[in-house]
Formats: structure tokens, sequence, C-alpha cells
């Protein structure tokens, strides 16, 4: 199977999954960050890489100048030997991050909301032995595409593929299947991973049982 990441900003979960074995790794993003109320990102950040010992754990720059993120690459890869720096595919103003992506070549990136073939072009020629290119595949079916074969023509280059933003649990296997090295899933998602093989005929029942007990404070 595909290694796992959990994907979120929330310490205690992220300490929970620490000594998971399901759980290979883990990544956030900024909006995960707000979400969870985060407003130091340098303390988030060491309090994370405490909590989760030695696996890896990809962080991503804040900036959109490429000088300033260029500096905050080189900052937040001196966090860890665990760290991986996210690099958005592109900017803000819609201009691609491959200069900058070049420059720091020595960095373990992953690079980021990769979403179209003319973006996987652009990395053609990118050493990116030890980076990693995550492929937004569940937001890209968001728009009803099919994300297989960007993340099959992704796990034909050098870097290990991540598909990014699952929707289901199904999507573990699928993204196997198109070759990809790493998913992100949502805790909720990570802790469905159990009913993998499980009878139908006793899942349609325990949801039968389920919609009766709960229908039962309901007045007709």
């Amino acid at each position: 199977m595909v290694t796992i990441y959990c994907d979120g900003a929330d310490i205690a979960t992220m300490t929970k999954y620490a000594i998971d074995p399901v759980v290979g790794g883990f990544t956030t993003n900024p909006s995960l960050m707000k979400k969870s109320g985060i407003k130091n990102y340098r303390d988030f950040a060491q309090a994370v890489l405490s909590a989760i010992g030695d696996k890896p754990v990809s962080f991503e720059v804040l900036a959109d100048d490429w000088d300033e993120m260029e500096t905050q690459a080189h900052e937040i890869a001196s966090w860890g030997e665990n760290v991986w720096v996210k690099i958005p595919i592109m900017n803000t103003k819609g201009e691609s991050s491959i200069d900058l992506i070049d420059k720091l070549q020595d960095l373990r990136l992953n690079i980021t909301a990769v979403m179209t073939l003319e973006q996987l072009a652009l990395l053609r020629d990118v050493d990116r032995s030890h980076h990693i290119v995550s492929v937004f595949a569940g937001r890209i079916a968001d728009t009803g595409q099919n994300p297989w074969g960007i993340v099959a023509r992704a796990s034909e280059g050098r870097a290990k593929v991540l598909w990014a933003s699952a929707r289901q649990v199904l999507d573990v296997w699928t993204a196997e299947r198109c070759g990809a090295s790493i998913i992100t899933l949502t805790p909720d998602l990570i802790s469905k991973l159990s009913l993998h093989g499980k009878d139908l005929h006793q899942y349609s029942l325990e949801t039968v049982r389920q919609f009766y007990e709960d229908g039962k404070g309901l007045c007709l």
C-alpha cells in the first residue's frame, strides 16, 4: 500500500498518529493552520517536530515574492532533517515557480498544488530524486475530471508522487494503482481504513440499525 501521511494542523491528533504504524508522515498547510487557530508558525512547527519524532513532515512557505520564498524555504528546511519544504507550483499571479525550484535543488522540496499536465512538463528536467510532487487529485476530481492520468504521468518522473486532497478511502488503492508513493488522508479518513474488506451485508445491516435507533427520538 502507498505510504499514508496524516494531513492536518492539530497537535493532539498528530501526536496520536506519530506512534501509529499506519501513518508514515505528516503534511500541513496555511489553510489548515488558520482553521486550527495557529498564530505563530515557528512555535507550531517546533511543537509538531517534538510530537512526531523522525517521521517526515511538510511545511509550506508563506510568502508570494520569489526572494522571500527562497529565504523562507531555507529557514523552514533548517528546522529539521525530516522537514520537506512545500513550494507551490506557481505564485498568486499565476507565475511558474520553476526557477525557484531550480535554485532550491539542494533542499527537500514538496512541490505542491500541481493539477495540470503543463505544470508537470515544467518539472520534467528538474532533478527531483529527493523531492515530492503533490498532485491535488481530489481537487481535480471535484471539477468532474479524472485525476488518474495526471497522477500516472507524474509517477513516470524521479520524484515521489503524492496523491493530495483525498476524498474517500478508495483513493488509497486508486493512488497505488496510478503509481503514487504517498497519499495524504485526513484523520477522519484514516479512521475509516479499518473498514477495508468489511462484509457489505453486515455494513448494510449496521446502517439500517443506526438509522432505526436515531429515528426513535423523532415524531411522525
